[in-house]
């Protein structure tokens, strides 16, 4: 006689559905909790919700070198905006690409929207300067010149003692010394170049002009106010590679008298910021082209000879100091810059760095104004439409399912606490911001997610008119219900993901919004709906078949099975026949 056959457990872990259950609840009380953890109870809201202001930008190519607007270059010119932006606090900016030559920068109301227009629409132009004269960042006496156009020592201005990765300068040498430093660079840059043999009366009125250039930008210097935004922005504004020119440092504590540029920020070929374990302390590594190896080694061993602080350099970037090292030796191909980093403003001057090695400038194309009144008027269109179709949705599934509604309410529920909870922690994680084309996905997924319990329902009530009782039926029924969810599923994340890839600006919010949601709702039909249908069936309410249950075998037409009757009316003993 051969053994019987162990019955196999019902398919779906009908048993144990409160794993599950319990596994979404822990996923729901610790979304929740991380999110007032971070302390953002609500998702970030677009500029088209909150207000503010958006700058568009096109990418301009320098002469001869139009193949360096690509991709890549596009991409860290939006991560360095991104920085400057948030450097003024403002950490719900938007900086995105748009189309090949575009970048778009939305900045949220309650911005500065004037300053934050300067700190993006700047070109970035990076040079590597000499310094001739530091002194504090606040104005100081003008001095009184000589009859030679020469300053005097009774207006010495004295020098800072921080250091904060620009290096530390000693006292400054006297105003005569510094004014011939000045002459002399402007000297230089004033040597004829279209004739080898300058005219005999070419030098005294070039030395003369020169004397009046270096006393003018003395006066200029003393009377700089750094600790003021607007002085350190409009210091060296339209000032040339090839001028002498006054800047302030970014902290705005120094300022500068700077000669003309040696090396310009397009020959860094790389910059890193990395962490030195020897000395303990982080650095910044640079890597220059062939060229611009050539043009620092010159540089570094002219400085090299200098006393300070005529033997520091300055990188300067669109005018301001963000750098001053001092330079003891000769050095080419490529250079460290060390001070008192962390590892943030390293990482910072290291992306300045490799920035400013990009041959791009942008020029503003349109500033656009954008106020939260209209986004607020459609945003409540949407969200109203939103409650009408959702309503609609709860009175079909009533009228239709009648008891069965409550699992797909409870479901819907579900999926809307954990959709809220992770646009919530999405702001601050990826920049996420919930504009109108993402709450337009959001109300799509109400659809997606229905359909994906209407699925499962019908299968369980096919199970029924069959003549299975419920708790086989729901089992019977998961394994062909699962299936054409996971497709459906699958064809929604699909578009939504080409749709994400192949747009961008606010359409890319509705691609997000469309796929996450669409995950969301295959998570919550497996840990939630289907676990929640077992234990339902087990109920006397829903496995008895009330009328108000949804799942009644008379109002569904079950009929008794074929191989029931067969077992009934036909004969086992032939006497009985």
């Amino acid at each position: 006689m051969a053994a019987p056959k162990k019955s196999r457990g019902p398919a779906g872990g009908q048993g144990r559905p409160g794993r599950s259950l319990a596994l979404i609840l822990i996923a729901m009380v610790a979304l929740t909790g991380g999110m007032f953890l971070a302390d953002q109870p609500t998702p970030r809201l677009g500029i088209d919700l909150a207000g503010g202001t958006s700058i568009t930008l096109e990418a301009k190519s320098e002469p001869g070198q139009e193949s360096a607007i690509n991709k890549t270059n596009m991409d860290t010119a939006v991560q360095i905006m991104e920085r400057r932006v948030n450097g003024l606090g403002v950490s719900e900016a938007e900086v995105q690409t748009q189309g090949d030559r575009n970048i778009i920068v939305n900045i949220p109301k309650g911005t500065n929207s004037a300053q934050a227009r300067e700190q993006v629409g700047t070109t970035a132009k990076l040079y590597f300067r000499p310094v001739l004269t530091v002194a504090q960042g606040t104005p100081t006496p003008t001095p009184s010149a000589s009859s030679s156009g020469k300053p005097t020592s009774s207006g010495s201005p004295s020098a800072p003692t921080a250091d904060k990765g620009k290096g530390s300068s000693s006292p400054d040498p006297s105003a005569t010394t510094q004014g011939r430093a000045v002459t002399g660079a402007l000297k230089a840059d004033a040597t004829p170049k279209a004739s080898t043999t300058p005219k005999a009366d070419a030098t005294p009125s070039a030395s003369a002009a020169d004397e009046a250039a270096a006393a003018e930008l003395q006066k200029k210097f003393a009377a700089l106010d750094c600790s003021s935004k607007a002085s350190r922005a409009a210091a060296a504004r339209g000032a040339k590679p090839t001028d002498a020119v006054v800047a302030c440092s970014s902290e705005g504590d120094a300022k500068y008298i700077l000669g003309p540029s040696e090396v310009s920020g397009t020959e860094v070929d790389n910059a890193k910021a990395g962490f030195d374990q020897s000395r303990g302390m982080w650095i910044v590594n640079m890597e220059f082209t062939k060229q611009g190896s050539k043009q620092f080694q010159t540089i570094t061993k002219k400085l090299s000879a200098q006393q300070s602080p005529q033997n520091q350099f300055a990188i300067a970037l669109d005018g301001e100091v963000v750098s001053a090292p001092q330079v003891n030796t000769t050095l080419s191909g490529s250079a460290e810059i060390s001070g008192s980093f962390t590892q943030q403003s390293a990482e910072d001057l290291a992306n300045v760095l490799s920035y400013g090695a990009l041959p791009l400038s942008f020029k503003e194309q349109s500033v656009t104004t954008v106020t939260a009144a209209l986004g607020g008027e459609q945003l409540q269109a949407g969200l109203i439409a939103g409650a009408i179709g959702l309503a609609l949705v709860v009175v079909y599934l009533v009228a239709y399912y009648r008891g069965l509604a409550l699992i797909a309410l409870l479901s819907l529920l579900v999926s809307g606490i954990l959709t809220y909870t992770l646009m919530s922690l999405l702001g601050p994680a990826i920049g996420f911001a919930l504009n109108l084309p993402a709450v337009c996905g959001a109300i799509v997924a109400i659809g997606i997610t229905a359909d994906s319990f209407i699925v499962y329902f019908e299968r369980v009530r096919d199970e029924i008119r069959e003549g299975r009782t419920l708790r086989p039926a729901v089992e019977r029924a998961w394994p062909r219900a699962r299936r054409t969810i996971l497709v459906s599923d699958f064809v929604s994340f699909l578009a939504a993901a080409v749709l994400f890839v192949v747009t961008v600006g606010k359409v890319q919010g509705f691609a997000f919004t469309l796929g996450l949601t669409t995950l969301l709702d295959v998570v919550v039909v497996f840990l939630f709906t289907k676990p929640v249908m077992t234990l339902m069936a087990r109920t006397k309410f829903f496995a008895g078949g009330h009328p108000w249950s949804g799942l009644d075998p008379k109002r569904l037409g079950a009929k008794p099975p074929l191989r029931r009757s067969r077992r009934v009316n036909a004969p086992t003993d032939p006497k009985e026949a």
